[in-house]
């Protein structure tokens, strides 16, 4: 869209912790973040915020009453035309009636821009790891997590000398701070439960590699063009890996239906991983794959985001 309208003016509407995702775009001048509400009380909200106004455009990715309520010129509305089976950015792309999806991109406002030059030092190796996810069950074990990072960063390994910047959201530190604790304190970049998703999206974009669980996190890094390596075990890669030629996964024998076949399966009450038959060893060539596809480019980082 800024493509074809690049003086076009956004209004973006998403959940409040996507907020500051948005907040950075060129042409956005309002983000609006809605916070779930019983009784779908959220949704009358936006109604209120948006029906005063005729749009141009509204685009609805959720399918929601609020797109066909409000005054537009053009309506494109994920409904059931799309192919739920496709990647999710072409989903995306299909809603828009794009032969080929564009890939997704961040942008940063200037306080985000002063987080990520505080937290990042400027002109060294960085290896970015996101060891948490918002859910148990797609966690790899942290002893794993800190094998590979011990072999990568090694005289000799893939990254070797490269400072350890640890990544989690607020009330994932349990997930995460053994992670962090195994790198030696010189090489050690705190970035647990610290700043907004933009600012640690920024932040990540000054890495040269990421290696995480499925999460947001992981997207974020695949945004702003950091060779990205997911990890994945109860999801659908197809679905959800993350995006670009710069990206690549690695995953569990099982897939999610055989991971989840057991008696008494409860998401929600499910206090271990899924993971564990995910190897250190594939772990590691999938580090090794992706390093050698992307030309070993683990040099300190230049800003990657115009190339995407």
């Amino acid at each position: 869209m800024y493509r074809t309208y690049p003086h076009g003016k956004v209004t973006v509407a998403c959940g409040h912790l996507a907020h500051s995702l948005f907040t950075g775009f060129p042409n956005v001048v309002q983000v609006i973040p809605l916070k779930k509400r019983a009784y779908a009380g959220h949704w009358v909200d936006l109604w209120r915020l948006t029906a005063v106004q005729k749009w141009d455009i509204v685009i609805d990715l959720r399918n929601s009453a609020v797109s066909r309520l409000i005054w537009a010129n053009k309506r494109y509305i994920f409904g059931k035309h799309i192919d739920r089976t496709q990647h999710k950015v072409i989903q995306a792309g299909e809603v828009l009636g794009l032969s080929e999806p564009p890939a997704p991109r961040l942008y940063f406002t200037a306080d985000q821009e002063r987080f990520a030059s505080d937290m990042i030092p400027s002109g060294k190796k960085i290896l970015a790891v996101g060891p948490a996810a918002n859910w148990i069950g797609k966690t790899w074990p942290a002893e794993r997590f800190i094998e590979v990072i011990k072999w990568m960063i090694a005289p000799g390994g893939v990254m070797a000398g490269a400072s350890v910047a640890v990544f989690a959201a607020p009330g994932e530190e349990s997930q995460a701070r053994p992670v962090l604790d195994s790198v030696p304190s010189v090489l050690r970049i705190d970035g647990i439960a610290k700043g907004s998703p933009g600012a640690v999206a920024c932040a990540l974009s000054k890495c040269q590699f990421y290696l995480g669980n499925d999460s947001g996190l992981m997207h974020c890094a695949a945004a702003v063009g950091v060779p990205t390596l997911g990890l994945y075990g109860p999801s659908w890669p197809h679905i959800y890996r993350p995006w670009g030629t710069h990206t690549a996964y690695v995953a569990t024998p099982e897939n999610f239906d055989e991971l989840i076949n057991f008696p008494d399966y409860d998401p929600k009450a499910l206090n271990h991983t899924l993971m564990t038959s995910l190897t250190v060893e594939r772990v590691k060539q999938g580090v090794q794959n992706l390093i050698d596809c992307t030309g070993g480019n683990v040099a300190p980082a230049v800003d990657r985001r115009e190339r995407l």
